[in-house]
């Protein structure tokens, strides 16, 4: 019997602790799962089969140790500043982990003592990032394989309601971390280079620098840039590439409106407000516009508003930006945390919701002095509140290559990405049995 030791059971851990629950009466797992919530925990892993609940906290590493040490694979759903932490007990302990975050420094530097240890490390295996390096590699495998050269690289991801629950202006609802989603983009200039010039978008800029594309049967979508973009030319071998660029995608027309509390300094993590348990929407809202006695608070943010953006205007209108009865209620908070309470109550997924994972790839190359351009999407919808397709897509890869390296299909050993055709190809072929697949087009151009 081997067993899966999963750190965390927030809502991306559904489906893979469904997969790995499914699987293992086949192949002799025992599952154990930890999350701070364990009353919750109890009742998630119910109805599953050879999983087991533990009562322990997983940031206290002398127990953590314990059970890693009683485990064949480490799965850890914990957040990302914790995986340097338990990357390092599993190199002592000499057990495999995988975790669906970005790579970080720490993590990198652990590479030679994993290779020592015999262990696989695997990192970036969830959706973004995960399932995008692994669809991107293949198409880039299969180009370099004709002796194509490709000159750019394109690539949005966007976790969004479907069509049939988007019942709000925004055409958004939460459907992962609502706090990364109001810090998002924070920290740095998002880096990228277009026609071998190399660009920055700092925060202030990052809403209001889009592109716009389609995807077939779902409309139109805005992407904006994500992170750092160059430091993929070398992870996908692509160092001499003209352009290259990742972005996030939200439908049409959410970014202006949100470029409006990054304008006004909403989404600042960095301090807290005082007496904030006290505001109300309408006075948080009111402490970052001037003092100007003679005007109400929606004719002060109307002046932030042209004729041709008051979509935008009436978006936050819906949120409910200028109610004044009940405090939001949290005390020594951050505007941040203010604004991510607010859209809580406004963006939260009904329980018959459908969530919706939007991907799309661009490549543009040049074979036999042809220049072509390849567009690759993929669309996954959820079905409920639990079962969503941000829980499938971040889940599944994960226990798809948990399985693979238990079963000894995946042998490389140190810190890694899923960028090789023995980790992608097991993978992305078995999740287009759970229905997520890539529909391709190609042109000449």
């Amino acid at each position: 019997m081997q067993t899966i030791l999963v750190l965390g059971a927030g809502l991306s851990s559904n489906s893979l602790l469904s997969y790995l629950s499914e699987n293992s009466e086949k192949y002799d797992w025992q599952i154990h799962v930890v999350d701070q919530n364990y009353e919750m925990l109890k009742e998630k892993v119910k109805p599953l089969n050879r999983v087991l609940p533990l009562k322990f906290d997983a940031l206290n590493r002398e127990l953590r140790r314990i059970e890693i040490e009683k485990a064949d694979l480490v799965i850890s759903m914990l957040p990302a500043r914790f995986h340097p932490e338990v990357a390092l007990d599993c190199v002592d302990l000499k057990k495999n982990l995988i975790t669906p975050s970005y790579i970080s420094k720490e993590m990198k530097q652990l590479n030679d003592r994993a290779i020592e240890a015999g262990i696989c490390i695997m990192n970036e295996i969830g959706v973004d990032p995960g399932i995008d390096h692994m669809s991107a590699c293949k198409i880039l495998d299969e180009l370099r394989a004709k002796k194509a050269e490709v000159t750019s690289f394109k690539s949005f991801c966007g976790g969004l309601i479907a069509p049939e629950s988007d019942n709000n202006p925004w055409n958004y609802k939460f459907t992962w971390n609502p706090r990364n989603v109001v810090v998002a983009g924070q920290g740095s200039a998002a880096q990228f280079i277009e026609q071998n010039q190399y660009k920055y978008i700092p925060y202030g800029q990052l809403f209001r620098r889009l592109d716009v594309m389609t995807v077939p049967g779902y409309g139109e979508f805005e992407g904006y840039a994500n992170r750092n973009s160059l430091q993929y030319r070398k992870i996908y071998g692509l160092d001499d590439i003209p352009t290259i660029y990742r972005g996030t995608l939200r439908r049409v027309g959410y970014c202006a409106a949100w470029d409006v509390f990054v304008q006004l300094g909403m989404t600042d993590d960095s301090y807290k407000m005082e007496r904030s348990e006290l505001l109300t929407p309408r006075a948080f809202l009111n402490a970052f516009l001037p003092y100007k006695e003679e005007d109400t608070v929606e004719r002060k943010l109307q002046k932030y508003f042209t004729k041709d953006n008051q979509d935008a205007y009436r978006k936050i209108e819906w949120l409910g930006f200028f109610d004044d009865t009940v405090p939001v209620g949290l005390e020594d908070a951050s505007p941040a945390q203010l604004l991510e309470n607010i859209l809580s109550d406004k963006w939260q997924l009904a329980p018959e919701d459908k969530d919706m994972l939007v991907m799309y790839h661009e490549f543009e190359y040049t074979l036999n002095e042809q220049r072509r351009k390849i567009v690759s999407t993929m669309v996954h919808l959820g079905k409920d509140q639990h079962k969503t397709a941000m829980a499938d897509t971040v889940g599944l890869p994960i226990a798809i290559c948990a399985k693979n390296i238990l079963s000894g299909n995946i042998t490389e050993k140190g810190v890694l990405l899923p960028l090789k055709k023995q980790v992608y190809n097991p993978v992305l072929k078995e999740l287009e049995e759970h229905g997520i697949v890539f529909r391709e087009t190609e042109e000449v151009i």
